[in-house]
């Protein structure tokens, strides 16, 4: 069991939080539920409701929570709330007058992507001359450091991720279904150390081809490629990996797309470098060998997923703007900071692996 994290920790990130934003011309940072405030304060509410909660983070004032009053209790009991100033508002109060006397009138601040739009709106019409955008355009790198001790968690969660493949590698998949073979990885999750089994995506046959399948009574047949995609919570990080294996012996064809996946991956693999070292490109006629291997109409985009805080945020399955913001920046982060998104596999970003 990990140590738990205590107040000192999440003053430190708030700390560093106001800081970046002050650099980036930000009044602050305006946290809401979600990963961006378990990060920050340690406060999950029971159910995130049209009642605002919100944490602001401002270089030049204390850090301050606002919280329904019903809701005031669960957020004493946080283990950040000890590094901040706690306020609340009461039904039949206006909410966010509550909120903006946190806040400058005239600020610009960066925003959860998960905040709701009611909420962003609501402080706009309070305070006309504030302004926000998103927390991840804004401050990609913000969570993206890791501490020691958040490196040990994410690397726990994987392995034991890893442990569950393996184990499930190793049952039997021909004339079971889908959601039998999901059970089994709900159990072998919480079997390997997870609190929680988050998402256990069986896709079998034609279902591997919908990404976000989660189970059905279809029956694995021999011969069938089967998309296993699973995660869970491990103390306060979220495991999430994605194989396919295969039921009995492959064909021609797919032993070869095999191939070219596994080539294309020890390539990648082989082109990186220790930070301070210009990645290595594979040869020329390795590259052309691999573009001509795939075939147009077989060429797919799709993002791993890895151990992270969210079970699944923004910029996994598109390619935008802040995700790429966030790579190039990879270059400068201190080495050892970030973790890659699987294991076995690392983007090319100065030899560094990228944030997870």
């Amino acid at each position: 069991m990990a140590r738990p994290f205590t107040a000192d920790d999440y003053a430190g990130r708030m700390t560093r939080a106001a800081t970046q934003a002050a650099a980036a011309g930000l009044a602050g940072v305006l946290v809401t539920p979600g990963p961006d405030l378990l990060y920050f304060a340690g406060y999950a509410p029971i159910a995130i409701t049209e009642r605002i909660t919100m944490l602001a983070i401002q270089e030049s004032r204390p850090p301050a929570m606002i919280v329904p009053v019903l809701e005031r209790p669960g957020a004493e009991s946080a283990p950040g709330v000890a590094a901040l100033e706690l306020r609340d508002w009461a039904d039949g109060a206006d909410a966010y007058a509550a909120a903006a006397e946190m806040l400058d009138p005239a600020g610009v601040y960066a925003v959860s992507d998960s905040a709701w739009a009611m909420h962003v709106l609501g402080l706009q019409a309070t305070l006309p001359g504030s302004r926000y955008v998103s927390m991840t355009d804004a401050l990609p790198t913000l969570r993206a450091v890791k501490d020691a001790e958040e490196l040990a968690r994410l690397a726990a969660a994987g392995a034991a991720a890893d442990a569950v493949f393996e184990e499930i590698a190793r049952a039997r998949f021909s004339g079971r279904t889908e959601a039998e073979i999901a059970h089994d990885l709900a159990g072998l999750l919480i079997a390997h150390g997870h609190s929680r089994a988050e998402f256990t995506i069986v896709a079998s046959g034609p279902n591997g081809a919908n990404p976000h399948h989660s189970e059905s009574d279809r029956v694995v047949q021999d011969g069938d490629m089967v998309v296993l995609d699973f995660g869970g919570t491990m103390d306060g990080y979220g495991s999430d990996t994605t194989r396919t294996v295969h039921v009995g012996k492959p064909t021609e064809e797919e032993a070869g797309v095999y191939d070219i996946v596994r080539r294309a991956q020890q390539a990648a693999f082989e082109a990186v470098r220790p930070p301070g070292r210009r990645p290595r490109r594979p040869p020329r006629d390795r590259r052309r060998g691999l573009r001509r291997a795939v075939h147009p109409s077989h060429r797919a985009r799709h993002r791993t997923h890895g151990p992270r805080a969210a079970v699944h945020d923004r910029g996994r399955d598109a390619p935008d703007r802040a995700r790429h913001v966030l790579l190039d920046r990879a270059r400068d982060l201190p080495a050892g900071t970030v973790r890659g998104a699987d294991r076995g596999h690392r983007r090319r970003h100065g030899g560094r692996r990228a944030a997870a």
